[in-house]
């Protein structure tokens, strides 16, 4: 079991980047393991299900997640059902040109190394996608 966390400043507007990291549509640009991303239309767990294809340790994985997001707060989370008990926040902080973004991940696995990479991964592919830089 373990909880995770870690972050990084991106050069951009934090309502902005919120609006963009927010759309389920954009999943697949910045979790690198993720191929698709679409909300089917239904509630689940306060916010909306979504049905997601992702590469995990090699093997296509296909389900439905949820995801809510706080545009007052700027945070996204979500979550999914199953034995890993994954689930995670992203939250956006700062002010106008720079913003803060913390991923924090929660998750019976115990691959913290590779846990860690992949976090520190998805916050350089946002760093990529808003900036084209994946300095940190």
């Amino acid at each position: 079991m373990g909880d995770y966390e870690h972050s990084t400043t991106v050069a951009a507007d934090p309502d902005e980047l919120f609006d963009y990291l927010s759309d389920v549509h954009n999943l697949p640009d910045y979790f690198a393991a993720m191929r698709e991303a679409e909300p089917t239309g239904k509630p689940s767990h306060g916010g909306e299900e979504v049905h997601v294809v992702a590469d995990v340790e090699g093997a296509r994985r296909e389900g439905e997640a949820w995801i809510d997001t706080d545009k007052d707060t700027r945070t996204l989370s979500w979550g999914s059902e199953g034995p890993n008990g994954y689930g995670g926040a992203l939250e956006v902080g700062g002010s106008a040109g720079e913003a803060t973004v913390t991923v924090k991940l929660h998750t019976e696995r115990a691959d913290g190394p590779g846990i860690r990479a992949g976090l520190e991964q998805t916050l350089a592919e946002i760093k990529t996608a808003v900036e084209g830089s994946s300095t940190s």
